[in-house]
């Protein structure tokens, strides 16, 4: 464990750490703060605050931490209070990202990249992208598309559909047989493994 000063030019230069505690005994006030500050730092890993029963009354969501320890608590609570926050931090990363066929979807950020290149893509184009990456190889008629990504309030035809398809494909470049066309049905998503996805030098000599 390292202890750090809760001074602004230490705290943007901190070392990674696996979880951060606040020591919120003596002072709520300062360490509400603190847990702010930390949290524009771009915080990666859970924030945890130690504080004593008297202080739970001040402690709120907008604090931005992941959990609260009393001074009171064992050692065994403290490790279980550490781990379960870990857990949850790691499980919402992985929920919030996508990675398939060359491409990483973030939830969170509502963007994606085709090996590592950002797309600039449309809200609707990124909802469509979206769409199709979690449910692969399945195949979709265009009336079930407009109706699960543009919502069965949209009154627009199905020709949407294919305009934001063919859209998509042309922004994913070397990429854009991943949706793939079946003949009077609709579109699907297709999954291929890394070693069979083409490179841009495969496709310049096609």
């Amino acid at each position: 464990m390292r202890q750090i000063p809760a001074e602004p030019a230490q705290l943007v230069n901190a070392p990674s750490a696996d979880v951060i505690f606040v020591d919120a005994r003596v002072d709520l006030v300062g360490a509400k703060s603190l847990c702010k500050i930390l949290n524009t730092t771009g915080l990666d890993a859970p924030l945890l605050l130690v504080v004593t029963e008297g202080g739970l009354t001040a402690v709120s969501t907008d604090w931005g931490i992941d959990d609260v320890i009393l001074v009171t608590a064992g050692p065994a609570e403290v490790d279980a209070r550490i781990r379960l926050a870990i857990g949850r931090m790691t499980k919402e990363q992985v929920s919030t990202r996508i990675q398939t066929s060359g491409i990483t979807i973030d939830e969170s950020s509502y963007s994606a990249k085709v090996h590592g290149k950002p797309l600039d893509l449309t809200y609707k184009e990124f909802q469509l992208l979206h769409f199709f990456a979690t449910h692969p190889s399945r195949v979709f008629t265009r009336e079930q598309l407009l109706s699960e990504v543009w919502g069965y309030d949209y009154f627009g035809g199905t020709r949407t559909v294919d305009v934001h398809v063919r859209r998509l494909r042309a922004k994913l470049g070397d990429l854009e047989q991943l949706i793939g066309t079946v003949r009077n049905v609709g579109y699907r998503f297709n999954v291929y493994e890394d070693d069979q996805l083409p490179t841009p030098r495969e496709r310049t000599d096609a």
